[in-house]
């Protein structure tokens, strides 16, 4: 059927298993933009559901308009790198973008424990620098938290954190001067963005994870930002519960509005 909601989309259609292929994102700044320059990938193995085929589609940019890109992540499109992709995945619809109300915010008593146990911690905000040393600690991350072969490519590192189509920064957190996390977010005046994060595996007992978010958080209540997006979430992957501890949130839902579960 074809639908208008609250959002602005338009021509979508949906059926039992979530929403096709987007047609077309309307944005309150660039008004209707059409998809047909968008590809879509082969099926490969899900990586957050096992058993399961993923496919996206996706496109790849040079440069793209922050607040452009937010509307994007309101028909639920995120970005690696320069490419920005959303699961098109056949007979699945699981992954769910998630965001935070910054205002309504308050960290519950777990999230205050994590925020005083690194209350040793410097934290820096400035354009993204890429360095030997974050490559390093990127490199020690993977093979610890996602028992993956160390990246041996700095470049692909830059590719994917420190090349972007759209405003970014980063947050470095220090302990005595060392690097000992790294968190990337997009931001436009309407939301920042989580990209991605990672950090030593001698310091995984403080919870960076969580406490960068949090400080992201801190950053757009600072700053003014309505949202805070953390990307997708899926609800029988492990991986992802600690997104839904964020109280309150909001899920983009298959019809594509944004919902409080």
């Amino acid at each position: 059927m074809n639908r208008r909601d609250s959002l602005g989309h338009t021509g979508n259609e949906v059926d039992g298993n979530g929403p096709r292929k987007i047609c077309c994102v309307t944005s309150p700044y660039y008004d209707v933009v059409p998809l047909d320059f968008t590809d879509m990938s082969e099926a490969h193995p899900c990586p957050y559901l096992p058993g399961r085929e993923a496919a996206e589609q996706f496109f790849q940019v040079v440069e793209f308009p922050a607040e452009l890109y937010h509307d994007f992540m309101d028909h639920e499109f995120r970005r690696s790198g320069l490419i920005i992709y959303r699961p098109a995945c056949p007979g699945c619809s699981e992954c769910r973008p998630l965001r935070v109300p910054v205002a309504e915010f308050r960290p519950n008593k777990s999230q205050r424990r994590i925020l005083k146990k690194n209350s040793d911690l410097e934290v820096r905000v400035s354009q993204p620098r890429f360095s030997g040393a974050k490559f390093k600690l990127y490199r020690r991350y993977l093979a610890f938290k996602h028992d993956a072969t160390p990246c041996d490519s700095p470049s692909a590192l830059k590719n994917f954190l420190y090349v972007s189509p759209v405003k970014t920064l980063e947050f470095e957190y220090r302990l005595n001067g060392r690097i000992v996390a790294v968190s990337i977010a997009d931001v436009c005046s309407r939301s920042l963005s989580s990209v991605y994060a990672f950090y030593s595996p001698d310091m995984a007992c403080r919870s960076l994870g969580t406490f960068s978010a949090l400080q992201e958080i801190s950053f757009s209540k600072e700053h003014g930002f309505p949202y805070y997006y953390l990307g997708f979430f899926v609800r029988d992957c492990a991986s992802m519960n600690y997104k839904s501890r964020f109280h309150p949130h909001e899920i983009l839902d298959r019809l594509r509005q944004w919902i409080r579960p």
